[in-house]
């Protein structure tokens, strides 16, 4: 690839990927063009003026991209655009954010984490780790900034970077020193031609690159990723997490009975589950994957024990809010799938009354039925089409009721509850029909239950 000099960089997208990868290009000697289709945050044009450098917004100007170079695209545009169609046509190279940062990363390392839930927690669970244990370290890519800029503005010895498959899709030499899978499941199939192999191939694009000098740390209990390794090779040193207790592993992490072990080069860590600051079954299979990712780093037994001890979870996820006359709500607005919500009613241990809905996926909602049948006496709809919830929950749950924001949901779970209850939210859907975002959901929903 060419690597500056006046060489032209194009970005597509000037979202926090596109802005971090504009600072970094400019830093290499690139003259840089910056491109969005919609409107370009403020606070983002600030930087970019600041920088000196061009950028246009509400379109395109296909012969200033098209004379492009090397062309970074924001992972949320589609290929299927005609923008990228004719990029393709005419050839140009194309990487994504991650990929355009790792060719200037130095001699730094890369812990990287993907899946399909999970990711944000094992990310900032593992920077914590290695914080704790005093490394130079920056938490990267889809939660934090974008690598990109880290390397321009900050450079560190690590980076614990969170990825999606829409990052992998667009890399070539990209090579993290410890890979993280967390986890398969169906999960923006619309972007994969409706394939589940595609998805699941693009996960595993993390790993491509390795070496047998580097590790890729999975999820022994994932039947997709076992049935994937049974056809594909992997260059690097596999290790393995599980929570099947036949399963002692004498390289890995295991639970036995109520204790969490991590076995590496001939030492386990071992410690309490009720010890983790972070509870539930999913969080266990997290704290598993950072602790194995923080042994082969080098960090020592009594650090990682420290900071499993020491770590608070992320916002909307699985967040307590307040108890209020016995009912306690639970924020967990970044379950944006049905299986995030199994995870979530999964360490429910009280009678729930669950907030779903938003803008559906194409769910498949029959995972759910066992949990919901043993565990949700009632179902709050908080979206402007409903449809497949009632379809799928019709005589597993005698109570379904539809509302049209946080707050009307939020006051009807309350007046449906009692001493005892919980009020979780965790939709399943994307959030775009009714707010910004997962985020904005999260916040709303707080508010409300605040304002009871």
């Amino acid at each position: 690839m060419s690597t500056g000099t006046n060489k032209r960089l194009v970005i597509l997208g000037a979202g926090e990927s596109g802005v971090g990868a504009a600072l970094l290009g400019k830093q290499q000697g690139w003259d840089v063009f910056v491109s969005d289709g919609g409107n370009i945050n403020e606070s983002y044009k600030e930087v970019l003026e600041q920088a000196h450098i061009l950028f246009e917004e509400g379109g395109h100007t296909m012969q200033q991209i098209l004379n492009a170079d090397c062309i970074v695209k924001s992972p949320g545009i589609n290929e299927k655009t005609e923008l990228m169609k004719q990029v393709r046509a005419e050839g140009v190279e194309v990487c994504s954010e991650i990929e355009f940062g790792y060719r200037y990363k130095g001699d730094s390392k890369i812990i990287a984490i993907t899946g399909s839930n999970g990711k944000s927690t094992t990310t900032k669970l593992t920077c914590h780790i290695l914080k704790t244990a005093g490394y130079d370290v920056a938490m990267v890519g889809n939660i934090g900034i974008s690598f990109a800029k880290q390397i321009a503005e900050s450079p560190c010895e690590w980076y614990v970077m969170e990825i999606s498959s829409f990052q992998l899709d667009d890399i070539k030499y990209f090579r993290p020193d410890i890979a993280v899978l967390l986890n398969i499941t169906p999960d923006h199939l619309d972007r994969y031609d409706h394939k589940f192999e595609n998805y699941v191939a693009s996960k595993f694009r993390i790993a491509e690159n390795q070496s047998d000098t580097d590790h890729l740390v999975l999820n022994q209990d994932d039947t997709t990723i076992i049935n994937y390794l049974l056809n594909h090779s992997i260059h690097s040193q596999t290790i393995f997490f599980t929570m099947n207790e036949q399963n002692h592993l004498d390289q890995g992490g295991f639970i036995k009975g109520e204790e969490m072990h991590i076995n590496y080069e001939s030492q386990d860590l071992n410690m309490s589950i009720h010890d983790l600051t972070i509870k539930g079954k999913h969080n266990q299979y997290d704290s598993m994957a950072a602790g194995i990712s923080a042994r082969i780093a080098g960090v020592r037994k009594e650090k990682i024990r420290e900071s499993f001890a020491s770590f608070h979870g992320l916002e909307h996820r699985l967040e307590f809010v307040a108890t209020i006359k016995g009912i306690e709500f639970i924020n967990d607005s970044k379950a944006t799938n049905v299986n995030s919500v199994w995870y979530a009613l999964e360490s429910m241990t009280r009678p729930v009354i669950l907030i779903l809905g938003g803008q559906d996926k194409g769910n498949d909602y029959a995972e759910l039925t066992p949990l919901v049948k043993e565990k949700v006496k009632a179902i709050v709809c908080m979206g402007v089409d409903n449809t497949a919830i009632h379809q799928a929950f019709a005589g597993v749950v005698d109570t379904i009721i539809d509302t049209h924001s946080a707050e009307e949901a939020v006051a009807t779970a309350y007046a449906l509850g009692e001493s005892g209850d919980v009020v979780l939210l965790s939709p399943a859907c994307a959030s775009f029909d009714l707010f910004k975002n997962y985020e904005d959901r999260g916040r709303r929903f707080k508010d409300a239950v605040k304002a009871l």
